[in-house]
C-alpha cells in the first residue's frame, strides 16, 4: 500500500509551486497539496490555529508530508506532535530557526528580516516578486527558463494576503525547533541546494544531523530546488519513500 503524499508550501507561494510534483507523481500516488492559510486562495487564520488547520486536512490514512521551507518548519511541528497516520516526513530547504541568533549562525540577519516586513507593509506584490527571484538565485537559470518556471509555479489569481504573509513571518521570526529535533522518531529526509540563498545549506546539514537517523541529499540548486531542479528531486523522493516508508501499521 503507497502512502499518500501531502505537499506543504512554502512562504509567500501556492500548491502551484508542486505543479512539476503533481505531475510526476499523480499517476502512481495519492496526492495531496495544501494551501497555508491567506495562501494560493486559503482563507486566513488567526496565527495560533495554522497548525490545526493544516492537521484537518490531512487524509485519514497513512501519509508522507513533503514540505518546503516555511512549509517545512509547520511540517517538522506537526510531526512532532505525532500522528498515527504519518509515516513520513521529506524536507526540502528547511531550517530548524530561521533567524539568525546569538548561538545560531545559519539564521537570517536582523537588518535583513526587518527589511522584509518593511517591504511587506510598503508594496507586498514587490516584495513577492524579489523574494522568487532569490529563491531561484544560484538554480542555474536564465531568463527565459525564469519566466517560464514564474509562469507555471505562481499562482497570479490567488496572491497571498498581507494577513497570511505577516503571519508566515512571525512563524519564521519565532520558531526554533532545535531543542526538539532529537524527539523526532519518523524516517526523515533532508535535502538543501548547495547554493541556497535563503537559508544556508548549513542549517539543512544541522537538521539532518540532529534529527536521528535522517537521510541527507543535497542538490547543485538554490532554494526553489524543486522547481529548478525537479525531476532529479523527484527520484530522490520516490527512492526514498519505496525504500524507507513502510505503512503496514500505520
Amino acid at each position: 500500500m503507497l502512502p499518500t503524499l501531502v505537499f506543504v508550501h512554502g512562504w509567500g507561494q501556492s500548491v502551484q509551486t508542486w505543479h512539476a510534483q503533481i505531475e510526476y507523481f499523480s499517476e502512481r500516488y495519492e496526492v495531496l497539496c495544501l494551501n497555508l492559510p491567506g495562501h494560493g486562495g486559503a482563507p486566513d487564520m488567526p496565527i495560533n490555529q495554522w497548525e490545526n488547520t493544516l492537521v484537518a486536512q490531512l487524509p485519514d490514512a497513512p501519509h508522507i508530508i513533503i514540505a518546503w521551507s516555511l512549509g517545512g518548519v509547520l511540517a517538522l511541528r506537526l510531526a512532532l506532535r505525532g500522528s498515527p497516520k504519518l509515516c513520513g516526513l521529506a524536507l526540502l530547504a528547511t531550517t530548524p530557526c530561521f533567524r539568525m541568533r546569538p548561538d545560531w549562525r545559519y539564521g537570517c540577519a536582523d537588518e535583513v528580516f526587518d527589511s522584509f516586513r518593511k517591504n511587506l507593509d510598503e508594496d507586498a506584490e514587490r516584495l513577492l516578486e524579489r523574494f522568487f527571484a532569490l529563491m531561484l538565485q544560484g538554480g542555474d537559470v536564465d531568463r527565459r527558463r525564469y519566466l517560464d518556471i514564474v509562469r507555471q509555479a505562481v499562482d497570479r489569481r490567488n496572491p497571498a494576503t498581507r494577513a497570511g504573509l505577516k503571519n508566515g513571518l512571525t512563524l519564521l521570526e519565532t520558531l526554533d525547533l532545535r531543542p526538539l529535533l532529537n524527539d523526532m522518531m519518523l524516517p526523515t529526509l533532508v535535502i538543501h541546494g548547495t547554493n541556497d540563498a535563503v537559508v544556508p545549506v548549513d542549517a539543512g546539514r544541522f537538521l539532518a544531523r540532529h534529527i536521528p537517523h535522517a537521510a541527507w541529499h543535497t542538490l547543485q540548486a538554490g532554494h526553489a530546488l524543486h522547481l529548478t531542479q525537479a525531476q532529479v528531486l523527484n527520484e530522490i523522493l520516490e527512492a526514498w519513500c519505496l525504500n524507507n516508508i513502510s505503512t503496514r501499521n500505520a
